[in-house]
């Protein structure tokens, strides 16, 4: 079994390990993005009205639909509570489009006067055959790495996960190891929210591909999402977390 951490950075987390299906969104756990965008490289505007939860599955949406001084409306949610050492895993069918970015990650930074740490998952939406995995730590990226998707991340859903050590940091797709990260370069130590998004820009082309207008509600949809803190038993039987016991 994985120890568990102790230490200044874990008292930073208050949250514990949970598994959400999303039959529901709940407020006490979730905080739903609306009314900004994160700078001038971002064309829509975070809406509450981009995000749905139906059939158990919480859906967010990217469409032409003015909101603030943006054409576009774009759906974010964020977890109120912030996370330390563990096993993080989605279950997540992405849509296609070129210029759209669909991530499922982990953060924090300048707005909660923290140092920007990030742990990510980005389906490019112009190549859903890859989703790029990376980190950040003081702002600076490391460990980016592109890797495939069997079959694509829009022809189903599919199971991203990562297990976030002190001293390592794994991703896994479908519950294959696909990318390490050791002490060979800095790795994120502040405790985090776990976001996901879905948004699209005008002037990132050469990372996301051009933009160009989808003429449709694109779709990112989330079937589950859990967090195992270290040293806590696995949550359901296909977790990442029943392999390091």
């Amino acid at each position: 079994m994985l120890a568990a951490t102790s230490g200044a950075q874990a008292q930073d987390a208050t949250g514990k390990s949970f598994v959400d299906n999303f039959d529901s969104l709940s407020g006490s756990r979730w905080f739903v993005s609306d009314g900004w965008n994160n700078g001038k490289h971002q064309n829509c505007t975070w809406s509450k009205s981009q995000i749905k939860v139906s059939g158990g599955t919480l859906n967010l949406s990217f469409e032409k639909k003015p909101y603030k001084e943006r054409q576009y409306s774009c759906g974010e949610v964020q977890t109120r509570e912030r996370f330390s050492y563990g096993v993080y895993e989605a279950r997540v069918k992405t849509d296609t489009g070129s210029g759209l970015n669909a991530a499922f990650f982990t953060y924090i930074g300048p707005v909660d006067k923290q140092p920007h740490d990030e742990i990510d998952f980005e389906v490019l939406t112009k190549d859903p055959s890859k989703v790029q995995v990376n980190t950040y730590v003081g702002g600076k990226p490391y460990n980016e790495k592109l890797v495939d998707v069997p079959g694509g991340a829009d022809k189903g859903f599919h199971d991203y996960a990562f297990v976030w050590e002190k001293e390592r940091l794994r991703w896994y797709v479908d519950g294959q190891l696909v990318h390490e990260a050791t002490g060979a370069t800095p790795l994120p130590s502040n405790a985090q929210k776990i976001f996901f998004s879905l948004w699209g820009s005008d002037t990132l082309g050469e990372w996301m591909g051009p933009f160009t207008d989808p003429g449709r509600v694109v779709t990112m949809s989330v079937d589950r999402l859990a967090f195992t803190a270290l040293g806590e038993p696995c949550q359901f039987e296909e977790s990442v977390a029943c392999k390091l016991q």
